[in-house]
């Protein structure tokens, strides 16, 4: 239809007007629409803040910190730090978490740091490349040969474990080794196996869980460089490999300080979180391909440990880890090797300061995967949020030149080298707490008996049950004697020898008589206790048994009540009144 037979239709109508000044706006104000409102999309889309910024004056924003009031750290590490007392800009053209985790990993404007490999050989035959950079020879070409450095050097060393599929190329890595490199620290860049451009020469893979090489390395640094004191700082995966390790060998980590950067903290929120949105989608997809390059790389080895065929299909990261991760570390599922290594389960076993830094609008590691109250919980951990940073850039100022968490970390290490907490010794860990497990699945709640009875469960045996156990332990050692002829006088001679008991106070142990009253007095002290805390509570659950319960009850009252005073209220009884 014609636009004169379409308006010859309207004539007469209240649409002919509008629809004549429809065709009156030029086009170019159609455009211009057009695009405001796709700049609105995509500024939702990507999650941009630059108005919130301009709003604020560009003062950005405060960095909200999480740590346990009575923590040492805080008070002699983190308080003395000014990046933590501040507040945390974006770069302004960079002002959306997509923009700099894009940046970070296509340009990230690295400095220049050359690196002297050194071939590291695990004890299964793997090969892991330590990348050193010596602090006074940041700027200075150098070929890539093995070295190691003076054992007596008292510089302190700084190991890094990059993330997924990264290696110290990559440009967060150097910003954070050249940082450190100039401030006259031995940075290690310790790459994962079959990265870096190193082979694959065992049948063992990295993934999330995996601490045995990190462990490995730092043990022979400790051993070589016994002077120098280590740090370690982790990214990403590398966090959370970091937190599991710490966790795991407690107090017998020669490691001073840590930090954390990044860290998914629970892989299986993180799993559900990449496949909400469009944008995580698109993550999701990129790291899956990163990890299918990974795979293709060393083929020769993966062919006749994994279905490649499979792997080649994989279109996300549980794909992958389904078809590959889960295979080499023999888990069963992807959900029970997601579980098994998440590093919350574990961060309540850290026993040397931690420094935690995330940023809640991370598109990679989701901020509902933070253990809030489990850093809370542990005296060593330091939990450092901020609203804005992505997933590992936080890139600050005009040039995006300077990384927020670099200086963070610096910051940091340098307070901590300068406190006693550097030189302390470490505290033992409570022995109720397992950091290697879950602690929901092992803690010393109830125990159900046979018979349905509850009873408190203390994971320490008491005096009594050890005494008693030892009772009986000698009274069968008593009767197996009893059985040789040439065995009682000797047994009956030790036993004339034992003290006979007296009235008088003995150190040896018995089985102690309780009382009632020893028993229902904690028992009287927790109700009472119980009272006073939840005076109101209880008030409110007794009125509302009354409400609920007084239809029955009161039904049964009025019947006990006219069987009780029936013979007093009959007629007879009235006229004999």
């Amino acid at each position: 239809m014609a636009v004169s037979d379409l308006v010859e239709a309207l004539s007469g109508s209240p649409y002919e007007a509008l629809f004549r000044a429809a065709l009156s706006i030029p086009l170019s104000h159609y455009l211009v629409g057009l695009s405001l409102i796709v700049a609105v999309f995509l500024y939702n889309f990507v999650e941009m803040h630059f108005l919130e910024d301009f709003l604020t004056g560009f003062r950005g924003q405060p960095v909200v910190l999480t740590f346990n009031p009575t923590s040492q750290v805080y008070r002699d590490v983190v308080s003395k730090c000014r990046i933590f007392r501040g507040r945390y800009l974006s770069t302004p053209w960079l002002c959306s978490p997509h923009l700099q985790t894009i940046f970070v990993q296509f340009f990230g404007n690295p400095p220049v740091v050359n690196y002297r490999r050194q071939i590291f050989m695990a004890s299964d035959g793997g090969t892991i490349a330590l990348d050193w950079v010596k602090n006074v020879e940041v700027d200075k070409p150098a070929p890539q040969v093995n070295y190691s450095f003076m054992q007596d050097d008292r510089n302190p060393i700084l190991i890094i474990i990059p993330g997924l599929t990264s290696d110290s190329n990559s440009s967060y890595v150097k910003h954070l080794a050249h940082k450190m490199a100039k401030h006259g620290w031995n940075v290690l860049v310790a790459n994962h196996r079959g990265l870096g451009g190193v082979s694959i020469t065992s049948d063992r893979f990295y993934n999330a869980g995996w601490t045995e090489d990190v462990r490995k390395v730092i043990e022979y640094l400790n051993c070589q460089y016994s002077a120098a004191p280590i740090y370690v700082v982790g990214t990403s995966i590398g966090a959370n490999i970091l937190v599991k390790y710490l966790a795991e060998d407690g107090i017998n980590t020669p490691i001073v300080g840590a930090a954390a950067i990044c860290s998914p903290w629970d892989l299986l929120i993180c799993d559900r979180f990449m496949n909400r949105r469009l944008a995580q989608r698109l993550y999701n997809k990129a790291l899956a391909i990163g990890l299918k390059d990974y795979a293709h790389s060393h083929e020769a080895v993966l062919s006749r440990l994994l279905n490649l065929e499979g792997v080649k299909k994989c279109h996300s990261v549980r794909d992958f880890d389904d078809c590959a991760t889960r295979v080499l570390s023999n888990y069963e599922t992807v959900d029970t090797y997601y579980r098994n290594c998440c590093s919350s389960n574990f961060i309540k076993g850290v026993m040397v300061p931690l420094l935690c830094i995330s940023s809640l609008d991370d598109p990679v590691c989701t901020s509902e995967a933070i253990p809030w109250d489990e850093c809370r919980l542990n005296n060593n951990v330091v939990l450092a949020t901020t609203k804005h940073g992505g997933h590992l850039p936080f890139y600050e100022g005009l040039t995006a030149k300077s990384v927020w968490w670099v200086r963070a970390v610096d910051e940091f290490f340098s307070a901590l080298r300068s406190s006693p907490l550097s030189h302390r010794k470490k505290e033992i860990p409570d022995s109720s707490i397992n950091p290697a497990q879950p602690p929901i699945d092992h803690a010393p709640y109830v125990q159900i008996s046979g018979d349905g009875m509850v009873a408190a469960v203390n994971n320490e045996t008491s005096e009594t049950e050890t005494q008693h156990l030892g009772k009986v332990d000698d009274k069968t050692m008593f009767e197996d004697a009893t059985k040789s002829e040439s065995n009682i006088l000797e047994n009956q001679e030790r036993t004339s020898d034992l003290p006979q008991p007296t009235d008088e106070p003995s150190d040896v142990a018995c089985a102690p008589k309780h009382d009632i009253s020893d028993i229902t007095a904690p028992v009287k002290r927790s109700l009472n206790q119980l009272w006073r805390q939840n005076r109101k509570s209880t008030w409110l659950l007794f009125y509302i048994a009354i409400v609920t319960t007084w239809p029955v009850v009161g039904s049964a009252l009025l019947v006990f009540f006219r069987k009780k005073f029936r013979g007093y209220f009959s007629p007879s009884s009235v006229r004999r009144g």
